[in-house]
């Protein structure tokens, strides 16, 4: 039985279907503002990128749990 994402990871489906970029390449965007804060980042991808906040927000979560 597969278990199901959590956190943050739970929106990736959707995030993948909403917008058709891999999280890979949406986490590569994010290290590349790692000169900005999590919310500096989180408006920089709903302002040059349009995603929703929640979509934007749990991608920069996770990016930068993992350093």
């Amino acid at each position: 039985m597969s278990e199901r994402a959590k956190g943050p990871a739970s929106y990736f489906p959707s995030i993948v279907a909403k917008y058709g970029r891999p999280i890979e390449e949406w986490k590569s965007l994010i290290r590349s503002q790692s000169d900005k804060k999590h919310m500096e980042i989180v408006q920089w991808l709903k302002e040059e990128h349009g995603l929703g906040h929640g979509h934007a927000n749990a991608l920069v979560a996770d990016t930068l749990k993992n350093g």
